[in-house]
């Protein structure tokens, strides 16, 4: 017997005990929700949950005719009506909370609204994992009870870790920052948290109304074939993407020429992280070609993801970017080229038509096969399965109980404040200005265009908010003699019409909160910044305030590019300084607690603050490292050579903090770890002493991983959080060694005048290793110093 027949029969034989336990047909509690494996459509071997998924997606694809193949090669997958699978929509997202921005999320059902935490940089800013994966694990409660409705889908485009490389950024808001190990932590954190995974190191709790706080896991399926999902979480935008629109420039046209070192140590370990620990079912190729391929048609990107990181998922598109290989970038000859480039270097579903619409006429030229489409089916049918599309009705499954009550709830709501209050960023406190005393202040004047306006507090890829309220309506809970004025018509501020009356009121004031920044009028998808100072008129009126007041005013900082507020970081009448980012729908409250201290502010910058001559810089440079000779001065604080107003890392707090090092190695030997069959030439030498170390010839990296143990000392008469960073400065064997580098973090909390301790794992070969030339990740051997405020501590390396 074949074994292609002894497959066949199993599976018809398998289809047959299915079919002869089928019970009534179920109904769901939600009867107009579509899914597939309804009567009759229940006995296709594909409904089957007994059989192994990969079995069963097998099954499905083979009863496809080449049309029906690929009519689901698009994000709007067609209903495939004779086998009973309705329409489905592969785009939802779901950033920061449930959002608008796809076609696969609509609030107009018994759903109206959900919770939105804060943009994704402002709660970065918080370097707390396990408030990550907490309000990962609440947006998919609040997902997965959308999708019970029909209001949602069960795949969701996020979360974006690219690297908040150029503070002109558009999109930076959307992302974890800066640095390479914070965006790579994020990412893990979200995908676990959102996608049903256990949490890993004692993340996770706290969802709220969800599921009573416990974290609930779905089977395989029944199959073994692979772990089951709650819902499907998507890596993006893969690679080297961080560039909207920028002078002639364009994201649907830019090439990135990144080099191997910077591929290697910036821009691609956020997504080997968020594969190979996160387990991500999702990966989305971005606009912009990287050294000339396209990202979506670069099978040695691609296929790097399956073959050396273990990716085990499906790979989309953004939206339109096939097209835009032919239409914008000119990197093929015709549409069929560009269909058949995606689909051999790994592309599955093209979010947008460009596949539904080439790639017949692609397989009748005989540049696409059959088999390409249904290695693309196979992957998106193995990601539904395990979402358990398949396997009948929703309502009976284990998620089937989710529905409106479990969206908005009291425990979401509050877990948006928090998260709002531990990422806002105290970067200026003159005299312990703040916090105000609540009982102290009689009266409160607070000025600006965005200060009394709660529709922008979530910044892009925002749904619609539960209960939102702004910054004004926060204060007055506190100071009910509050007035307020625009100051400014809106956040590009080209007038001073509103000057007098802000002046007027100002005047007339006990305290002054003036609130500046940034809005989606100034950064946004499609759209950079040319500037780093504050728009229009904006810094006139702060200084016109600040000239009448009658104290030293607070200024609160909006939006998710960094600015240049030297002025204001200079000027005696500015006492305080506070960045809130884009604090989501709690962020009225949040700063109201922060400023009259019933918060102690913990938050620290996730990325550096340049002054504007770094504008003179050309975006389009993606080098990382300094080039001197050329005037180019780097990027991120790793190798950034010039002056900053805030440097990443930076924030204060009400209270003081001082660090013991408890324990930590002053020495490690490499002599056990190296393999014993290592190649002399990769090794180097200088004279007799051993340079470095590839870290392939390492033959156990488990063997040299060490902690830190630290004390952190609260010295003040205010409990609060502290955000624990441990820098590492490695030895500079060769040009372009970062001048020192983010080993890890912990956020703790303390009590006043005691102390408390927390540990950091090391892991040499990961956190004390660089990328050389070649983009290939050395261990340099001598000393290493950890680096933890204002104390040092040198670990040496040698053989």
């Amino acid at each position: 017997m074949s074994t292609r027949f002894r497959i066949i029969s199993f599976i018809l034989l398998q289809s047959l005990r299915f079919s002869l336990t089928i019970s009534q047909p179920a109904t769901t509690q939600y009867p107009h929700v579509q899914f597939p494996c309804k009567r009759p459509h229940n006995t296709y071997p594909f409904c089957n949950t007994t059989l192994p998924i990969k079995t069963r997606a097998q099954s499905l694809i083979s009863l496809l005719t080449l049309s029906e193949k690929i009519q689901q090669l698009t994000n709007n997958a067609t209903p495939i009506s004779r086998l009973g699978i309705p329409a489905y929509e592969w785009w939802s997202e779901s950033l920061h909370g449930i959002a608008t921005n796809g076609p696969g999320v609509s609030f107009n059902g018994s759903i109206p609204s959900a919770t939105s935490f804060p943009q994704v940089l402002l709660t970065a800013a918080s370097f707390n994992r396990s408030l990550w994966f907490s309000i990962a694990e609440a947006v998919a409660v609040e997902a997965r009870a959308m999708y019970n409705v029909g209001q949602a889908g069960l795949t969701f485009w996020a979360p974006n870790i690219n690297i908040f490389r150029d503070p002109r950024w558009g999109r930076g808001q959307e992302t974890p920052g800066e640095d390479p190990v914070v965006a790579a932590a994020y990412g893990v954190d979200f995908v676990r948290g959102f996608e049903g995974q256990n949490s890993k190191g004692g993340a996770g709790g706290g969802i709220g109304d969800g599921f009573g706080g416990k974290r609930v896991l779905r089977g395989d399926g029944g199959g073994g074939s692979g772990a089951g999902l709650m819902l499907s979480a998507c890596c993006k935008h893969f690679t080297a993407y961080d560039l909207e629109k920028w002078g002639n420039f364009s994201r649907y046209s830019f090439n990135a020429v990144v080099s191997e070192q910077d591929l290697e140590d910036t821009y691609q370990p956020p997504f080997r992280s968020c594969i190979q620990q996160g387990k991500a079912s999702c990966l989305m190729c971005s606009y912009n070609s990287v050294n000339g391929i396209p990202a979506c048609a670069s099978g040695d990107l691609l296929q790097k993801a399956r073959t050396e990181w273990g990716f085990k998922g499906y790979i989309t598109s953004d939206c339109d970017a096939v097209a835009t290989i032919y239409e914008n970038q000119n990197y093929t000859k015709s549409p069929e080229d560009a269909v058949a480039d995606v689909l051999k270097a790994g592309v599955d579903i093209n979010c947008g038509t460009y596949l539904l619409r080439h790639t017949q006429s692609a397989i009748d030229q005989g540049k696409v096969q059959e088999e390409d489409i249904d290695r693309a089916l196979l992957n998106l049918f193995l990601v539904q399965l395990r979402l358990g599309l398949f396997d009948g009705d929703p309502a009976k499954g284990q998620f089937g109980k989710l529905g409106p009550q479990n969206v908005c709830t009291s425990g979401h709501k509050k877990l948006a404040l928090e998260a709002a209050k531990q990422g806002i960023v105290l970067l200026k406190n003159a005299n312990k200005f703040l916090p105000l005393n609540k009982k102290g202040v009689s009266s409160l004047a607070i000025i600006g265009p965005v200060a009394n306006d709660s529709s922008n507090m979530g910044g892009g890829y925002t749904g619609i908010p539960c209960n939102p309220k702004s910054l004004f309506e926060g204060v007055q809970e506190y100071v009910k003699k509050t007035s307020y004025a625009a100051g400014c018509l809106d956040v590009p501020c080209n007038s001073d019409a509103g000057f007098d009356e802000a002046v007027l009121i100002a005047k007339e004031a006990d305290y002054v909160i003036v609130v500046a920044g940034l809005d989606l009028s100034q950064e946004t998808e499609d759209l950079d910044r040319l500037s780093l100072l504050l728009p229009g008129k904006q810094m006139a009126l702060v200084s016109s305030v600040a000239a009448v007041s009658k104290r030293p005013l607070v200024l609160i900082l909006t939006g998710g590019g960094p600015l240049d507020v030297s002025f204001a970081k200079g000027d005696s009448r500015i006492a305080s300084i506070l960045w809130i980012g884009y604090p989501g729908e709690a962020g009225g409250k949040a700063l109201a607690e922060v400023i009259f201290g019933d918060f102690n502010p913990g938050g620290r910058v996730p990325m550096t603050w340049y002054p504007e001559s770094f504008t003179k810089v050309l975006m389009t440079n993606m080098n990382m490292r300094a080039d001197p000779s050329h005037g180019y001065p780097g990027r991120t604080y790793r190798f950034y050579t010039g002056d900053r107003v805030y440097g990443f890392g930076e924030g204060l707090s009400y209270t003081n903090f001082t660090y013991k090092l408890l324990s930590a190695p002053n020495k490690l030997a490499l002599l056990g770890p190296i393999k014993a069959d290592f190649s002399e030439n990769r090794l180097h030498w200088r004279g007799d002493t051993l340079d470095f170390i590839h870290i392939d010839e390492v033959a156990t990296c488990d063997s040299l991983r060490f902690y830190v143990q630290i004390s952190v000392m609260n010295d003040g008469d205010m409990d609060g959080s502290h955000v624990v960073m441990l820098f590492a400065r490695v030895p500079k064997i060769f040009k372009g060694t970062p001048e020192k580098q983010l080993i890890g973090f912990n956020r703790v909390h303390t009590i006043s005048y005691r102390s408390t301790k927390t540990s950091i794992l090391v892991d040499p070969c990961k956190h004390l290793s660089i990328a050389n030339d070649e983009g290939k990740r050395i261990l340099p051997l001598g000393d290493h110093i950890l680096m933890l405020g204002d104390l040092e501590h040198s670990v040496s390396i040698g053989t």
